[in-house]
């Protein structure tokens, strides 16, 4: 048997040190050949000789149209671009439940697609034929699988290998694929006439421009209540009154113009606020270089100087398709927007600074042309997280184009390799397989398919399992994710003429190489045995400085199927998480006695990673509180991890353990002003050990992200929404009494000074803006002023206020804008016969001071038109109920946050592994023997009960990760994974 050598990398291995004015020097190699396998019959009968029609390439794939987006309800549209409410809009008298794909938009694209082909056929003169079927997929039963959403429109394209190719990409590059729809929320008195009648004829005018600009369809809607895809707060901080009376701008459109039209309107809004606008070129590879990790340089730019900066989309033409008429934004303008032009020329100084002092380090990598379209196609935004947590660029190759070779660039050198082994695990995550066919001489009398037969099979199969196959030289080649690949087989197998002829399968696994000794064992002996037991060859095979390919080969199916699922069930899960440096010798203990129990206990091996295995203490804060702690082990034992992050967790002070990662809701033309507060930002997050995120410009998101300590985010949260303001207003009959009281020393002393001090709101008192005839009907209006995080008492003020105003004539049905009793609670409900004073009416939770939407009802009657709606207030949740409920409660500390367990694997193990040239691989031995295997004679049983093992504390529901299942890739906890939502390594948990 081969003997596997140790894999070491080195860090400055293939890195280059260039300056910005020399970034793109270098040339672009081509994909690096990858030989081919022998193609030999298992029982050495000969093969018979090919005929010319075997020569044709028939390649079939998915074309990946959105036929699941829907477009706007009808009854929320105030206005619409030209023929965008033809195009996303259902015909009158269409029934009711017509399927999303048969909008005319995507008839549209679809037909366009169709007449596309025929061009392309005709021109070929025979040499080529494409052609195109749209169908709903079928599940596959013995695959526990996401299905395939809507209409599926496959292309099967024949020819030559090099035209059918570039056909391919012609057809991906000129088709409108990924729609997608971008929401911008706009303030109502930011586009509302001063009379109200209507939306300004300047805002209207300048949307439709956008639409024609930019080549999309765009609508303003009405506000949308109870938004369950809207921003939602963790902590249940949400202020409903801010966001319920906003409207919605919807850009339907390719990814690139609906981001271009996006940023456009976010500019108008600007000019609505009446600030200047300006732009500047600079070059697309140091956007996010300039930007800095997490975007920390460009916020400390625009708290200095009050400005806001629009970087334009990180990957501009990859995809080739425009609009019709429409025009791309250049890829190195930079809208830069501000009070005055002095400040946006301060922004454009310190941009050019930091320009001038960037060195840039720039790496080539080669991954599978194959893989790199995937990517492209399924995991950008994941790139786009990769390169803004790292501060790098990544450049890729244009959809289709068939050259393996991208380049990453970056400030620093463990920036880069962070970034490309992140890259690589995304790669990972898809699989290739090939199925060879050999004819011999007593099957000569079976027909191989027609030419037609085959683009039939071919589209079949796509369609039904989400990959690519191609089928040349009765071999057929296929590449998607491994749910894809793994369904195109058992569709492949299914096929009468694939059944009686003989076959060979290759399936190739592409893993990290500091993983291959994990996975093989040691002296191989987990790949011996699965080769034993399921009558397959696996072969390692390297390809490039960072990943090799396991290749699983056989020549049956079920076989192969067999030793995959073995393999995959091999394969390293991990969890990450963050524990303060000062404690990792409390928890390794003298000479490891402590972390060796707890590795021999639960099999899976734990390594910590400190400050200066990171890059040196000091060197950025950012690195603090990243995830230093790596816990490994075979994907059958992921249910283990979280007992070991339990147990590891519980030797950590409480004021440090479990960091945990929030979010509040702030209305984002707010976050200027808070971000113009950074010095104060800053002292809060060393008060508290958190990090606030605010998101990028160009993303107009209202959520703010606050990370750290379980225990400390409480804290962090509740004085970070002590620096946001809100307001409710409520309105009551002013009568000569009532405003007799309001000038009377007692009001000032018994109201005013009590709301100040004991529910921290500020009352005052200004007339209706409505003409009354009447005097004594005349309207007071009364405007309460308070901060986010004193928002929870604001009901308790408002029945404070009205019980003092009572007295003096007011009666509480007629206050506007009063906050509603919560829904009574099920005793009050279930036995209302019973007159005791024991079943009192239930009074408000202690976890809902203040009301939300879902909890109390709507009053209908005063939400009618859409600018008459009574201003509600928001939801707070009080924090000393939060903290008083945590000290009652016992058990994991991730069972009373609601995201709690996020934070497990948000940091890649390679992004901790990455040293300078001396770079070690601690993983270069599997270190792992599951009980299982010591002492057994057989695989052991993967779904075995472990009862008999004891646990320091029960497992309940929820506290631990279910095994891995090999019938299932929703979340396998394999890095190769397609589903993992974190890249490398994949977080362990259940289906997200």
């Amino acid at each position: 048997m081969q003997r596997f050598s140790n894999i070491t990398g080195q860090a400055r291995h293939g890195l280059e040190k260039m300056t910005p004015a020399g970034l793109m020097s270098r040339p672009n190699p081509m994909d690096l050949p990858i030989a081919q396998p022998i193609k030999r019959p298992m029982n050495g009968t000969p093969i018979s000789p090919l005929t010319p029609a075997d020569s044709m390439v028939n390649l079939s794939f998915n074309v990946p149209f959105s036929s699941n987006l829907n477009g706007p309800d009808v009854d929320e549209i105030l206005h619409a671009s030209p023929k965008a409410l033809e195009r996303w809009t259902f015909p009158e008298g269409t029934e009711e439940g017509t399927p999303i794909h048969k909008l005319p938009v995507h008839h549209y694209n679809v037909e366009q697609l169709r007449r596309s082909c025929r061009v392309l056929n005709e021109g070929s003169q025979g040499r080529l034929e494409a052609t195109v079927t749209s169908s709903e997929p079928k599940p596959i039963p013995a695959l526990q699988r996401r299905p395939l959403k809507g209409l599926v429109t496959n292309v099967c394209i024949s020819g030559d290998n090099e035209t059918v190719h570039k056909m391919r990409a012609k057809i991906l590059n000129d088709t409108p694929i990924a729609l997608r729809c971008a929401i911008v929320d706009i303030d109502t008195n930011l586009v509302i006439t001063q009379d109200m009648n209507g939306v300004r004829a300047e805002v209207l005018k300048h949307l439709d421009e956008v639409a024609k600009w930019t080549g999309t369809d765009i609508f303003l809607l009405n506000p949308k209540h109870g938004d369950p895809e809207g921003p939602a707060s963790s902590y249940g901080n949400g202020s409903d009154q801010s966001f319920d009376q906003r409207l919605r701008i919807a850009i339907y459109g390719d990814p690139e113009s609906s981001e271009h039209a996006k940023t456009r309107v976010l500019i108008m809004i600007d000019r609505v606020l009446h600030r200047t606008v300006d732009c500047m070129k600079l070059e697309l590879s140091l956007h996010t270089v300039i930007c800095g990790r997490t975007r920390k340089n460009i916020r400390l730019i625009e708290a200095a100087t009050n400005t806001a900066i629009y970087f334009p989309p990180p990957f501009p033409r990859i995809y080739g398709y425009t609009p019709q008429g429409a025009y791309r934004r250049g890829e190195d303008e930079v809208f830069i927007t501000g009070e005055n032009q002095d400040s946006i020329n301060h922004a454009k100084k310190k941009l050019h600074e930091l320009v001038l002092n960037t060195k840039c380090y720039v790496k080539d990598v080669m991954v599978s042309a194959h893989k790199i379209d995937s990517i492209i196609l399924d995991r950008l935004d994941k790139v786009r997280k990769v390169m803004e947590t790292n501060g790098s660029y990544v450049l890729f190759p244009q959809l289709g184009s068939q050259r393996g070779l991208i380049r990453v660039q970056g400030t620093e050198i463990l920036h880069v390799e962070r970034t490309v082994r992140e890259i690589m695990a995304l790669a990972g995550q898809f699989y290739s397989a090939s199925w060879w066919l050999m004819l011999h001489d007593s099957a000569q009398s079976m027909r191989a398919p027609s030419p037609a037969d085959v683009r039939v099979m071919l589209s079949d199969i796509c369609t039904n399992s989400g990959s690519d196959v191609c089928f040349e030289k009765l071999t057929f080649n296929i590449n998607g994710s491994d749910d894809s690949v793994k369904a195109a087989m058992m569709v492949i197998h299914e096929i009468p003429f694939v059944k009686r002829a003989q076959y060979q399968i290759r399936v190739k696994i592409e893993l990290a190489n500091e993983h291959k000794e994990f996975v093989s064992g040691k002296k191989n002996g987990k790949i011996n045995k699965i080769m034993g037991q399921s009558n397959v060859q696996i072969i390692f095979d390297g390809f490039n400085e960072y990943n090799f390919y396991i290749d699983v080969c056989g020549a049956q199916y079920d076989a192969t199927k067999n030793g995959l699922d073995l393999v995959e069930q091999e394969m390293p899960a991990s969890i990450s998480f963050h524990v303060p440096d000062q404690y990792h010798k409390r928890i390794i203990g003298i000479g490891g006695q402590h972390i060796q129990r707890i590795m021999k206990k639960y099999s899976v091996f734990v390594k910590f990673s400190n400050a200066m295995d990171r890059g040196g203490i000091g060197k950025e804060d950012d690195d603090i509180k990243i995830d230093n702690v790596i816990c490994r082990t075979p994907a059958r034992n992921a249910q283990s991890l979280d007992l070991v992050k339990q147990e590891i967790m519980d030797m950590v002070e409480k004021v440090d353990a479990e960091f945990v990662s929030e979010t509040v809701v702030i209305n984002r033309l707010y976050h200027r002003e808070l971000i113009a507060r950074m010095h104060k930002i800053d002292e809060l997050e060393k008060k508290w050990n958190c990090k606030i995120d605010f998101p990028s410009t160009e993303m107009a998101s209202d959520v703010v992200t606050i990370s750290g300590p379980e225990y400390q985010v409480p804290q962090a949260v509740d004085e970070f929404l002590g620096m946001v303001p809100e307001s409710h207003e409520i309105t009551i009959p002013a009568s000569l009494q009532l405003r007799d009281f309001f000038k009377s020393p007692e009001f000032e002393a018994e109201v005013r000074q009590t709301l100040k001090t004991q529910y921290e709101v500020i009352l005052s008192i200004g007339n209706s803006s409505k003409p009354v005839e009447d005097k004594e009907a005349s309207e007071a209006r009364l405007l309460l002023e308070y901060t986010r995080n004193n928002a929870g008492g604001l009901k308790d003020a408002i029945d404070f206020l009205v019980s003092r105003l009572i007295p003096y004539g007011l009666d509480a049905t007629t206050v506007k804008g009063a906050i509603p009793r919560p829904k009574s609670d099920s005793f009050e409900d279930s036995l209302p016969f019973f007159d005791s004073k024991l079943l009192q009416n239930a009074p408000a939770p202690l976890g809902t001071d203040s009301p939300t939407r879902s909890t109390f009802a709507d009053d209908g009657s005063e939400r009618g038109s859409l600018f008459g709606k009574i201003r509600k207030p928001g939801s707070i949740s009080s924090i000393s109920s939060f903290l008083d409920r945590r000290k009652n409660q016992s058990g994991s500390p991730g069972s009373f946050f609601k995201h709690a367990s996020s934070n497990a694997s948000r940091a890649s193990l390679v992004s901790m592994e990455s040293r300078d040239s001396g770079y070690r691989n601690p993983w270069n031995d599997s270190g792992v023997n599951l009980p299982e295997e010591e002492g057994h004679n057989g695989w052991p049983l993967r779904f075995e009960n472990k009862s008999e093992h004891k646990l320091p504390f029960s497992a309940v529901p929820g506290d631990i990760t279910p095994r891995h299942d090999k019938h299932t890739s929703f979340d396998s906890g394999r890095p190769s994974t397609s589903h993992s939502t974190n890249g490398y390594p994949a977080p362990i948990g259940p289906p997200r």
